[in-house]
């Protein structure tokens, strides 16, 4: 049998009519092989619908239908430029149709959990995207079959991180990812579904870990990201200057740089991969012929530059007991069983005799039930709008950079590794 390949789209490579062209030129290199092509919302959906999921839990009628408003003429007018401004072609009633879809769950109030409505609403982003994309490929003679990765990445009900049923999965993954239908494949990135048909979500950022899933389950010989950088570089080029790009690095460092916020890779990506040894490639929808990254078991961690990673939005919250006693397991687990309750990613920690602190991703519900917990056992002082820097590989000038130029809240040091809660870069 032919080998299959995984290619994943990001928001960025199908943000206009322009880029969807740009991704459809990508496709046409390879259509002779087998592909699974992911796809993500484009670029800004995910964070206008999470404005429109807030304002409807806050009962803001108005600004939420202006904002679904702004997103149907996103959409719509990407779609017309798609199809040569043809109002009647069944990709614009398809784009309207999941907009009413969309609009339908809008309905009266709120009757669930924020993260149960999150994902029946937020996932309407990678359903338009792929029908889009999948239209649009087959108008110009790309044929291809779109998948609806609900029917097939099946999960638990955690909403908003489902854990995926590898097992149920890869069966339902075998038959609609089927050859003997056809070579080339889209789905949505991001999103599964439960055995009772609820749609769920894999975490924020996740079609990376989707593209991952389904290598593993389908025995993929390699997978590509498509980003708008050249490959993994050592550090953000919007934030940092003088960037390299590693041409080679292995699982275990990419796991590391996930884990610490690296933007080019989700952080369950790599298990996935790692487990069957399938590689992994970074590289540009702007420059597809450059060679980018590879991530493989090859291990030459050792010949690495410093590696810089900045996870903007963090809380650092210190907790004492309000009867001064020591912090001790007791405590701890009190503290950690809270946290974890309301799904609050630990970055950083800190304890001394009667203090603990620790460093956060800010989510502004699930801190605020938090906070509210733990001010029944424990005196809560806290500071937002910090950002958290790691540095891989670190050189003794680049801790010294770091402290001249920073309020430094909290760090860290390993023989590999130092971590920064900063004031903003």
């Amino acid at each position: 049998m032919e080998p299959l390949y995984v290619f994943k789209f990001g928001g960025a490579s199908v943000k206009s009519a322009k880029a969807i062209r740009n991704l459809a030129d990508i496709v046409l290199k390879h259509k002779s092989r087998n592909l699974v092509v992911v796809i993500s919302a484009m670029a800004k959906t995910t964070n206008a619908l999470e404005d429109i999921l807030s304002r409807w839990f806050e009962g803001d009628a108005v600004g939420m239908q202006e904002k679904v408003d702004e997103l149907e003429k996103f959409h719509i007018e990407a779609g017309l430029e798609l199809v040569d401004g043809d109002k009647n072609h069944v990709l614009i009633s398809v784009i309207k149709l999941l907009l009413e879809q969309l609009k339908s769950q809008l309905k009266g109030k709120p009757h669930k959990s924020y993260d149960f409505h999150y994902d029946q609403i937020v996932s309407f982003g990678e359903l338009l995207s792929t029908h889009i994309v999948s239209y649009y490929l087959n108008e110009i003679g790309i044929s291809n079959i779109l998948v609806d990765a609900r029917k097939c990445i099946i999960t638990d009900t955690t909403y908003r991180d489902g854990i995926v049923d590898e097992e149920t999965s890869s069966i339902l993954c075998q038959k609609e990812f089927d050859l003997g239908k056809g070579n080339i494949f889209i789905t949505q990135g991001f999103i599964g579904g439960t055995k009772v048909g609820t749609t769920t979500t894999l975490g924020r950022e996740g079609s990376d870990y989707t593209a991952a899933i389904l290598a593993n389950l389908l025995n993929a010989k390699d997978v590509t990201i498509w980003k708008d950088v050249e490959g993994v570089l050592n550090a953000d080029p919007k934030i940092f200057s003088n960037t390299q790009k590693l041409d080679k690095i292995s699982y275990q460092e990419a796991i590391e740089l996930a884990y610490s916020g690296a933007q080019v890779i989700h952080p369950k990506t790599i298990k996935p991969l790692q487990n069957k040894g399938i590689p992994l490639y970074v590289k540009s929808f702007i420059n597809p012929d450059a060679a980018g990254t590879v991530i493989t078991n090859d291990d030459n961690d050792g010949k690495l530059p410093p590696i810089l990673i900045l996870k903007r939005n963090q809380v650092l919250i210190s907790l004492s007991p309000r009867d001064f006693s020591f912090v001790i397991e007791d405590c701890l687990s009190k503290i950690f069983a809270i946290l974890y309750k309301h799904r609050l990613k630990v970055n950083m920690i800190h304890n001394s005799a009667i203090s603990f602190t620790v460093c956060i991703d800010y989510d502004k519900i699930r801190f605020e039930r938090a906070q509210e917990e733990l001010k029944e056992e424990f005196t809560v002082r806290y500071n937002s709008g910090l950002e958290l820097l790691t540095v891989r590989h670190y050189t003794h000038e680049i801790i010294e950079e770091i402290a001249n130029k920073h309020v430094i809240y909290l760090q860290q040091r390993t023989r590999s590794t130092a971590r920064f809660v900063i004031d903003r870069l």
